[in-house]
Formats: C-alpha cells, structure tokens, sequence
C-alpha cells in the first residue's frame, strides 16, 4: 500500500449519544489538526435511536467516514444499562472485523481508537497488527478510580458505602464511599466484579485518550502519568463538546425566543440530560422548590421515573407537562418560568447571555459544555459516576452547589429554594460564577494551537504518522 496515503484512524464509540458526540469531536481533530482521515464505527442494537444518530453524523468533514454495524438482538438481556452496552459491542465484534478488513484494503490505517466500554475490540485490532488506543470519554477522577480500584478492594472488606471517612483516591479529592461510582455501592453484585475486571482490561491498549484537560483536572492527570499504578500513558485532550450542531424539535426557536426577552445572567436551566429521570415525588418538591424561589427557569422536563420504563436510555418525554407537574404549576410560574418536553438545545442554551446557572445531573459532556461557556451549577447526580463528579465540582474545583437530601434521599422543596436563590443572587453564587468564567477561558484557549491539550494531542498522533501495517 502506497505510504504517501494520509494516514488513517478507526474510531470505535460505545453505544449511546453520550458517547458519539465526544468521539465525533475527537475524530474530528484528527482531520482539522492534523491531516489524518478516519472511520468511525458505530455498533448498534435494535432499538437504537437511528434518527439521533444521522443528525449527530450529518455535518462531519468529508475526511471522516462513517459505518453503522448492524442492529444486535438484545431482547434477552435484563434492562441493566452496563450490560446492555458490553453485548451491543461485544456481539457486533464479528461485522467490526469485517469493517476493519474492508478499510485496511483501500487506507493506510495506523491506529484503532475505541471508547473505554470497547476494550473487547482491541483484540481484533491486535489480529490485524494494528496498535490500538482507548477515548475515555469521562473525567480524569473516574479513570483514576478505576485504576485504583483493586487495592480500594484490597484495602477494604466492608462495603464502601459504610467506610465512615472519605475514601482518598491519588491525585483527587477525598471522596466518601456513598458517593463512589454506581457499581461500587454493592461489592457482591456481578456488576461490581466486572468492574475490577474492566479495569485490568484498559491496559491492554498503547495509551488512553481523556476528554478533560490539564489546567481542569491537573492532580489526577499527573497521577495517571506519575506511575502510581501499571497503566498506559494517559493523553488529557480536551475538553471536546458539540459544535456545529444540528437543532431539532419544535421547541428549539420557542425556547431561545423565551430566553431572549429575558434578563442577563437571571434564567436557571434545569436539564437532567435525555437519559435522566426523577421520581414523581421528587418532580413535585423541585417543581414547588423552583416556584418558592421566585427566580427564572428554563426546565427540560422529562417523564418521572414510575411511568419511564425501565431503561434511562429510552425515557420519553412528556406530551403535556401539566400531567405530571403539580396542579397550577404552569399557570403560577407562567412569568417566570418555561417548561419544555420535547428536546431541548442545551449547548445555544448554556451560550445564551440570559443564562446564569445550570442545574444539572452532572453527566461528564454537560459539566465540559458547561465550564466552556462559563455557567456556575448546582450538582444533582442520579446514576454512574456522576456522584463523583458532583463531589469534585463543589470540593475541588468549587464552580457547583449541592443541594442536601432529606430522609429517604428526596431533596425538599425548602433546599432546593435555598439552593437556587444562592446560585443565582447569592454572594457564593457571585463567587462560582467568577471561577467558572475564569474556567472558561482556560478551557478555550487549551484546545488552541500552543494550548495544553493541543500540544498533548499532538505529541500523542504525531508518531502514528510513521506506522504502517505491515
């Protein structure tokens, strides 16, 4: 094959949009950057929402080609997300292969980049003698805890939710065991044990690529890279969020429309993402709690968790809020606030100067867009690592509220009052404000050329250039 072929990456994201938009973006350096082409692969199962999928692939520069594996048969598996995303990749391995053989006739292809849940892949990627590396598409904190997981198993024999002082992971904040990663929270459930289990795998690549960056996240970065632990290089490149996006939903122009006849800085957007849901309870005490405040809202709202289905990734919308929100709360609000359902424009809303705070799940794309654009948070996590997250937001870096769970783990309408009025009015929501815009303007200028995660991104590919399959 001729070397004078530009060289060529193959990207492999796991399922889910959480996962593709960071990777697209990832992909998408490789071309604007640095003159690569690539191929993202994308495996899929049956009810993969194929819609989202065009839309997120629509704008791509004609470098990066595209392939959507065939839709896999889930339909005997439980509802467990982790589990679903292992199958859908691991059982579209065969057609992954077959991609890669078909790809590497016509490119020159010098590397296999697949998403931390794809570490199966790696092996076919070493059947073709292709080097293979691994996006991370979370934060630096979560991937030192994976990395640090086996002694935290080691040094531990009761569960760590009942350590009684906080867990101190290298390079990170200290973190109590109740807010550890999802899986951590029963240590004799299956999904604990591959957990231990996934952690040795990520080793199995040449480096690991993390969407977060050195100045955001510098104490677990440098303990990644300071051989604390028999890991790969870790590579800090971004952070990656959506550009050039493609706005769908008739309530898109509604709701920027809203927002701009409103006053700077005094709207909370309120997302729990597309796959986060409340119990009905709690949507009625953050729905009255939103009301006491008195401040502006713009809510995303999504079917509470009873009526959702079992699966967070496929919770629908709400075709009528007023179905699930308490009696008259639009009515009262209807100065105040807005509710939308359908979907909602997150990235043009977090831009948009009438926006001056952001309640959020604390999934790992929200926290980068929104440090991106400047916007202080009050941290609500549900599910996966985002309680970790939430931790190193208002410990650490201090750009977040949190606000304090009753009995029962229901956050009271009174807290949540508490909570919005001092983000968006109070002296310590002032204060989050100015750090997180003095965030933001690190975070734009790491990705310039000179720029930290630049740099290391280009330090990272640059030998690819060199490597050629024989």
């Amino acid at each position: 094959m001729e070397k004078t072929l530009p060289p060529h990456v193959i990207i492999m994201p796991s399922p889910g949009m959480g996962h593709l938009i960071p990777i697209i973006e990832f992909a998408k350096r490789f071309i604007l950057d640095h003159g690569f082409s690539a191929t993202i692969i994308i495996p899929t199962e049956t009810n993969s929402p194929f819609q989202a999928l065009k839309l997120a692939l629509g704008s791509l520069p004609s470098a990066i080609n595209t392939i959507i594996l065939p839709p896999v048969d889930l339909s005997d598996l439980s509802h467990d997300v982790l589990a679903q995303m292992f199958a859908t990749v691991n059982r579209s391995l065969p057609s992954f292969s077959d991609s890669i053989r078909t790809i590497a006739s016509t490119h020159r292809v010098v590397s296999l980049v697949v998403d931390s849940f794809c570490t199966n892949a790696i092996h076919i990627a070493n059947e073709f003698h292709i080097k293979a590396y691994i996006f991370f598409a979370s934060s630096a904190l979560f991937l030192s805890l994976v990395y640090h997981s086996s002694k935290l198993d080691q040094d531990y024999s009761c569960e760590f939710r009942d350590v009684p002082d906080p867990i101190q992971i290298p390079g990170c904040v200290p973190i109590r065991g109740v807010d550890l990663f999802i899986a951590f929270q029963d240590r004799k459930t299956e999904n604990y044990t591959k957990f231990l289990e996934w952690s040795k795998e990520l080793n199995f690549s040449r480096g690991i690529f993390v969407n977060s960056f050195e100045e955001f996240e510098h104490g677990a970065i440098e303990a990644l890279n300071g051989k604390q632990w028999d890991n790969p290089p870790v590579y800090a490149i971004g952070p990656l969020i959506r550009t050039g996006v493609r706005c769908d939903g008739s309530n898109e122009s509604d709701c920027l429309k809203w927002l701009d006849n409103q006053p700077p800085d005094s709207v909370l957007f309120v997302s729990f993402g597309s796959g986060g849901t409340l119990s009905s309870e709690q949507l009625t005490e953050l729905a009255l709690g939103l009301e006491m405040s008195d401040q502006k809202f713009l809510w995303f709202l999504r079917r509470p968790e009873k009526d959702a289905g079992a699966s967070y990734l496929r919770i629908q919308g709400v075709e009528d809020p007023s179905e699930v929100l308490p009696k008259g709360f639009l009515e009262r609000t209807r100065k105040s606030g807005l509710v939308i359902s359908k979907w909602a424009p997150q990235i043009e809303i977090l831009n948009h100067p009438s926006t001056g705070g952001f309640l959020t799940h604390c999934g790992w794309n929200s926290i980068l867009e929104s440090i991106v654009h400047g916007v202080p948070l009050i941290a609500w996590p549900l599910f996966a690592e985002q309680m970790m997250t939430a931790v190193f937001l208002t410990d650490d870096v201090k750009v977040a509220l949190r606000p304090k769970p009753m009995k029962g783990r229901i956050i009271g309408r009174d807290e949540i009052c508490k909570v919005v009025k001092e983000l968006m009015e109070g002296d310590e929501g002032k204060r989050l404000r100015s750090k997180v815009r003095e965030l933001k303007c690190v975070a734009t200028s790491t990705l310039a050329e000179g720029g930290s995660s630049f740099k290391t991104f280009a330090e990272a590919v640059n030998p690819w250039r060199s490597y050629y399959r024989q």
